[in-house]
Formats: structure tokens, C-alpha cells, sequence
């Protein structure tokens, strides 16, 4: 069921109303069986599928908190084994069977296997991740572990994050399920506000803009520079609405039930350096990364070449974990490399910019940072987003090439779609830009009661006039 559907509509407010009507020991059985009704619209029997991870771990923390010893750790490792063996099963067994079948060719073997061809269920990766948190910080004495077989699924499959995060913590999410949430309408309302601003940076945003990227990244071959170099811009802006989008409705959505997940998106387009990117983007799934594989490795307490060697093997499984495509790997592989090289030049950089007297806070540095912030994101997107490497390869060599308006897209495109394009990531640019020095919601509420209620109802307005409605999935839905 996506969020910007008519099912939704329905099914939300139904599900809020009996929330609240029901006493505390009938709700979370109510978000439990609503989270599989939400989560059997896109694919019913999919949903034995969480079911069998919910198992595994479910018992599997149990088990290792009443164990001591080797045989503790053994627990873990057989857990993490058999989630990552499902995840594996679906997501990157046909990858690795179809590379397994070529090497093979090329040695002159024959190789014997064939591809499954498995529908990967929505949002596997997602979920996997958070039950393998949860284990891990049982394994660390962090979170005691879950014995209310209700609360335990209901934590994996909570619906408003069950299919493309945030990514939970147990120490978070976990023992809200315990707590009594009473209707407040204070907090509903800004609930229902995060998701209506989220709904306006998916519908009228992110989907206008892929009727462009859509085109331009099918046959890039076909296009001039400047149609890949706005294509491109596009989907920074297109995956950025689409995903943060899916966050502001989903802490939205909880909000309104009385739960609080961690925010995903802190304006990432307004970093400074890769690294503070991702301090920034998917903020979820970064600390994941950082707290489960990084600092195991070892982190940025070894020497440089191990630490540069930690920052390739945490982004370039972070790449495999978006998709089964060697695309994803090198685009995770870039965005280590990108901070291997940043680590290792900072000294240099900064001798540099004191040689021509430039200071940290000077603003000719900070626009030179986020210049460079952004082109090397932007570059990192488009392998990204290309169907293969030699596109991705093409686009990179052929941006500037051929700078001329004529074909810049169709007729049609740029008489109704372009100009609602720019005027919305304008909008968006400029609300977030504001939104570092005023509270709109406060400043909101204190507007008179009908001018509110005029802007909210004009709100409303804008993304039905605006919005595009095709169905289109939350790209992150396929991960």
C-alpha cells in the first residue's frame, strides 16, 4: 500500500480512529494485524517472509541472552547467518549466479545453475536490517531481549516504516509499544502537517521530475549535454523528495499514533564535504553502517591505509545492499573513495586555502566545499541511476557537451511540466533555507484562525492541482 494512494487514504484514518478507541492492551495487536494489511497489498504471500525473519530473531535474542560464553556468540552468528541467508536468497542470489556463470564462460567451464528469477518482496532490506539491530544490541547487553511475541512483530513490522525505514534502533521504537499514547490533537495535527509536506515533495516534486529523468536516462545516448546535466540535477532533486518524502510521511504518520522515530533527512544538498553528507542523508541506514561494520572494522582508530581499506569495504556493501547491480557497488565503492581521498588531502587542503589566506568560515570556502560537495554527489548519482555502466560512463563524458536549447525535451514537458519543476524545487529550497531560522509550525500557529486554515486548504490545493498521480512506488521500495 503506498502512502500516496487512495487505499491509504482510507486505510489510515480508519486505523487512527480504532487506535484510539481501543484500550491500551487491544492497540498494539490492532498496529500488528494494520501492518500486515498494509504490507499484503503490494504482495500477500510475501508476508511469510517476515514472518520467518521474525522468527529467527525473535527467538534467536531470547536464546542469546540466556546464554554465556562461546556459545552466546555462536547464537549470534547463526542468527545474522540465517536473516542475511534470506535476504541472499531473494535479493542477490540470480546476481551472483548470472557473474558465477560468466566467470565460468570466460574460463571455458560449464556452468550448470539457472537463475530463479524470485520477485524480491518489497522492502526486504529494510527490515532485515532492523531485526539484525535488534539482535546485535541483545548480543551487546544493550536491549533486554523481547518476550511478547506481539510487541517483537509488531517492532519489525511497524507500518509506517515497514517498508523504507527509518531504520529503527530497539533501545527506540521497542518499549513505545508499551507506552499509552492518548489522543492529542496538537500532536495529531503536526503529525498530519509532516505528512502532507511529505506528500507535496513526493507527488508534485519527485514524480514530476522523473517524467524527465525517466526519458533521459532510458536512452542518454539520444540526448545533448545539457539534457543529461538537467536530467541529472533532476534526479538529485528526484530521489531526494521521493525518499525524504516517504520519512516526512512516514515520522508523520507515527507521530500521529503517538510514536517518535528518528529523523532520516537533515538537508543533505547543504553539506560542506561528502562526509557531512552522510552525516546527513539516510541518516538511518548511515549508522547503521557506521555502528554494525564500520567501527568493528575498526573504524578511524587504525592506520590510514586500514582505515581507507574500512571506508571501501562499509560504502561498497552499503552500494550492494541498494540493489544486486554492479552499479550499486561502484557508486558505493565512488562514495568511499570520495571519503579515503578527503581523509587523506584534509592537511594539504587546508594549507592550501591558509596560503591564500582563506579561513574556515570564509564564505569563498564554503561555496568552494559545497561546489565540490555537490558535483561529486551528482557524478555519484548518475552511476546511481544509469541501467548500466557504459551509460553511466557516456553521461559523465558528455554533460557539457552540446549546450544548446533546442531538444532540451519535449513540447509538451516543457510547456507544463518544466515551469511547475523549477517553481517547486524553488519552493523547496527556499521553505528549507528558512526553515534553519524560523519554526514554521510555531509561526504557523500563531496565525489567525481563518488565515491558517486558508493556507492549509491552499496547501491542499497545490499538490491536488499539481500533483502527479500514476501510482508511482517510493523508489527506496525496491530495496
Amino acid at each position: 500500500m503506498l502512502f500516496n494512494s487512495l487505499e491509504f487514504a482510507i486505510f489510515f484514518p480508519v486505523v487512527i480512529a480504532l487506535y484510539f478507541l481501543f484500550r491500551d492492551s487491544w492497540r498494539v495487536p490492532l498496529l500488528l494485524v494494520s501492518s500486515c494489511i498494509f504490507y499484503m497489498a503490494f504482495q500477500p504471500v510475501y508476508i511469510l517472509i517476515l514472518l520467518i525473519t521474525i522468527l529467527i530473531d525473535y527467538y534467536a535474542g531470547i536464546y542469546i541472552e540466556k546464554c554465556a560464553g562461546p556459545a552466546r556468540k555462536l547464537l549470534l552468528i547463526i542468527s545474522i547467518l540465517a536473516t542475511c541467508m534470506v535476504l541472499f536468497v531473494f535479493k542477490y542470489y540470480d546476481f551472483v549466479n548470472s557473474n558465477l556463470g560468466i566467470l565460468a564462460s570466460w574460463l571455458g567451464f560449464n556452468y550448470p545453475l539457472k537463475p530463479m528469477h524470485m520477485l524480491l518482496p518489497i522492502g526486504l532490506s529494510f527490515h532485515t536490517f532492523q531485526s539484525l539491530s535488534y539482535v546485535v544490541e541483545v548480543y551487546r547487553g544493550h536491549q533486554k531481549a523481547e518476550r511478547n511475541f506481539t510487541v517483537y512483530s509488531t517492532y519489525v513490522m511497524f507500518f509506517p516504516q515497514l517498508v523504507a525505514g527509518p531504520i529503527e534502533r530497539p533501545q527506540n521504537l521497542l518499549q513505545q509499544f508499551y507506552e499509552h499514547h492518548a489522543f492529542d490533537a496538537a500532536r495529531v495535527a503536526s503529525g498530519l502537517k509532516r505528512m502532507a509536506w511529505g506528500l507535496f515533495k513526493k507527488v508534485v516534486i519527485a514524480d514530476r521530475l522523473s517524467l524527465y529523468v525517466n526519458d533521459v536516462y532510458a536512452a542518454p545516448q539520444a540526448c545533448t549535454g545539457l539534457q543529461l546535466t538537467i536530467a541529472t540535477v533532476f534526479f538529485a532533486y528526484q530521489i531526494y523528495c521521493d525518499f525524504s518524502g516517504y520519512s516526512d510521511m512516514a515520522l508523520g504518520s507515527a507521530k500521529v499514533l503517538g510514536f517518535e522515530l528518528m529523523e532520516n533527512f537533515r538537508t543533505p544538498y547543504y553539506s560542506l564535504s561528502i562526509s557531512e553528507f552522510w552525516r546527513r542523508w539516510h541518516i538511518s541506514l548511515s549508522t547503521w553502517f557506521k555502528d554494525y561494520l564500520y567501527v568493528p572494522l575498526g573504524g578511524s582508530r587504525v592506520g590510514p591505509v586500514r582505515k581507507a581499506l574500512n571506508y571501501l569495504i562499509t560504502f561498497g556493501v552499503s552500494g550492494l545492499w541498494h540493489g544486486a547491480s554492479w552499479t550499486y557497488i561502484i557508486w558505493g565503492l565512488l562514495n568511499g573513495a570520495y571519503l579515503m581521498v578527503g581523509a587523506s588531502t584534509l592537511a594539504a587542503r587546508n594549507r592550501a586555502f591558509a596560503t591564500f589566506g582563506i579561513t574556515t568560515d570564509s564564505p569563498i570556502r564554503k561555496v568552494t566545499m559545497w561546489t565540490s560537495t555537490v558535483l561529486l554527489t551528482c557524478a555519484g548519482w548518475v552511476v546511481f541511476r544509469a541501467h548500466s555502466m557504459t551509460d553511466a560512463a557516456y553521461i559523465l563524458t558528455h554533460w557539457f557537451r552540446g549546450w544548446h536549447f533546442s531538444g532540451l525535451g519535449t513540447e509538451q514537458f516543457l510547456m507544463k511540466q518544466f515551469p511547475v519543476a523549477i517553481a517547486s524545487i524553488l519552493l523547496l529550497d527556499t521553505l528549507q533555507v528558512l526553515s534553519t531560522r524560523i519554526c514554521f509550525e510555531k509561526a504557523i500557529n500563531k496565525l489567525p484562525l481563518v488565515t491558517r486554515w486558508t493556507l492549509y486548504l491552499g496547501c491542499v490545493l497545490i499538490i491536488i492541482l499539481f500533483g502527479v498521480y500514476r501510482s508511482n512506488q517510493f523508489i527506496y521500495f525496491q530495496f
